[in-house]
């Protein structure tokens, strides 16, 4: 299955002024654009023109924010033996969940488990495989809705959330916490902004480094800030865009991309940008 960005540039315009906290009038006087322009750019009208006057005003990068408009950009996908990802719906959202198993282990991973778990289940039972740890990146319930279905199902191995957003049956865990198991090294951060304390999974033992990172970042734009919009940018500058530009990321919506084409082309992020 094929999927698309999570976000377009009408989405990322959206998402940086309301997380800035810009009012459109405060828009239209430092843009001198006119009100009704702004609020066509919202509705996905595009000229260049226009988002290269409103993208320095949010602290956006504007030339790849033009690409997010011409749908000219689509992150190149890594091929990670044993990496599977799992799709199910969210009303019109498509969610992501993830399982890593290495090619000579019985045993596996699970992150986050999206609205239905049948397609993961119908893996795991199908390849002979067991289930050593299920891995929460945050409680919105579009990652957590089959939990329990998934728990149940596959004997109650120990799954994980962080301290600050507690799931019934979940260990809480926070940074410091690390785990070996299936054959993998896993660590956290805590990636907060889009919730109160998202987990970015670290994971060692992949032929590439991975970062689930759940709703934090997306192909070409982010999670909204629904807690922090600040925190959500510095965490994500700060915790995800310094590992090494090889890492695949994982994110909760939309196609896996990689560090480096996150520093390249995603338009919250100018100061990474090699112009």
């Amino acid at each position: 299955m094929a999927i698309p960005l999570e976000d377009f540039f009408e989405d990322i315009i959206s998402k940086a002024q309301r997380g800035l906290g810009i009012e459109t009038s405060v828009l239209v006087e430092r843009t001198g654009l006119d009100r009704e322009v702004i609020q066509g750019l919202r509705r996905g009208e595009f000229e260049v023109d226009t988002i290269s006057k409103v993208a320095p005003v949010l602290g956006l990068d504007t030339q790849t924010l033009i690409a997010s408009a011409e749908k000219s950009w689509f992150p190149i996908q890594p091929e990670v033996p044993g990496l599977h990802v799992f799709h199910s719906y969210y009303g019109d959202m498509i969610v992501n969940a993830y399982l890593m198993q290495l090619p000579e282990k019985n045993e596996a991973i699970v992150f986050d488990t999206g609205t239905d778990c049948t397609e993961i289940l119908n893996y795991l039972r199908g390849s002979n495989i067991g289930l050593a740890a299920i891995c929460v990146t945050h409680s919105h319930t579009d990652h957590i809705s089959d939990l329990d279905a998934l728990r149940t199902s596959m004997n109650n191995p120990p799954s994980y959330i962080h301290v600050k957003e507690p799931v019934h049956g979940a260990t809480l865990i926070e940074e410091g916490w690390s785990l070996e198991a299936a054959g993998l090294r896993l660590s956290i951060q805590k990636t907060s902004g889009h919730s109160v304390a998202g987990i970015t999974y670290l994971i060692e033992g992949m032929s590439s480094p991975i970062a689930v990172v759940g709703d934090a970042i997306f192909a070409g734009s982010m999670g909204g800030g629904m807690v922090s919009y600040a925190e959500a940018l510095q965490n994500n500058r700060e915790k995800i865009l310094t590992l090494p530009d090889n890492t695949v990321l994982c994110p909760g919506h939309g196609p896996l991309t990689t560090v480096g084409q996150e520093k390249e082309h995603n338009p919250f992020y100018p100061e990474f940008k090699n112009r």
